[in-house]
């Protein structure tokens, strides 16, 4: 089977490594522009930038409370990395880096270590309470049956996306050469450009997802347990 073609593909490097890289150039290289460009009295993009970063944070508080504006960067950077990382592969000649587990289990090992420090750091070695359960007898039973429970969600982070993302680009890729194949005038132009809609929505959903269970991750590492 041909491979499919890609505008960057360096040999020995993986796909998901060199198009993760590209997607944090561009990234990165977006929010130098934006900053050099900022105006006290915001115009144009700078309206829209403001609106979306100011639901995110309201999206924030709303869940985590006030103090949920110090994680304001993880999360935001979590989010529009994912979102773009699942539209990436809708470029002709392009990767998606979300389509490969390496991808998604790095952002899930990202929170998963992250709610863990901010754990410890708040409540010190307290933070052991959120496992042992309020039954001191049923504490070595609580311990395992919690450790299993928050071992579990990076990989349920990761595999979601991944399995969603990887599925998306299989349908789309299949419905698009279907359509070439069968050479309908209606099927390759309305179905492809349909799936290109959905797959917008749900690269949103998915990275809408992943940035709420972790916000719930963190706000239950931080929440005073007794």
């Amino acid at each position: 089977m041909k491979e499919p073609f890609m505008y960057f593909h360096i040999p020995d490097l993986p796909l998901h490594v060199t198009y993760t890289w590209i997607l944090m150039i561009i990234l990165v290289g977006a929010a130098m522009i934006i900053r050099r460009s900022l105006k006290t009295v915001p115009t144009g993009g700078q309206n829209v930038c403001e609106a979306i970063f100011g639901g995110i944070l309201n999206f924030i508080e709303s869940v985590m409370g006030h103090e949920g504006r110090k994680y304001f960067p993880l999360l935001a950077t979590l989010g529009i990395f994912i979102f773009a990382a699942n539209l990436f592969g809708l470029i002709p000649g392009m990767f998606s880096p979300t389509t490969s587990i390496n991808t998604t289990a790095s952002c899930a090992l990202t929170v998963f270590f992250m709610t863990h420090y901010l754990g410890f750091k708040t409540h010190g070695f307290g933070y052991v309470k959120q496992f042992t359960g309020p039954i001191w007898w049923l504490a070595p039973l609580m311990f395992v049956i919690e450790l299993i429970g928050h071992l579990a969600r990076p990989l349920s982070l990761s595999v979601r996306l991944f399995g969603n993302l990887f599925a998306k680009e299989q349908v789309l890729v299949n419905i698009i050469v279907l359509g070439i194949v069968f050479k309908f005038f209606l099927l390759p132009m309305l179905i492809p450009s349909l799936m290109i809609v959905f797959a917008i929505f749900l690269g949103f959903i998915q990275a809408f997802v992943f940035v709420l269970l972790s916000m719930i991750y963190l706000a239950g590492a931080l929440e005073e347990h007794h």
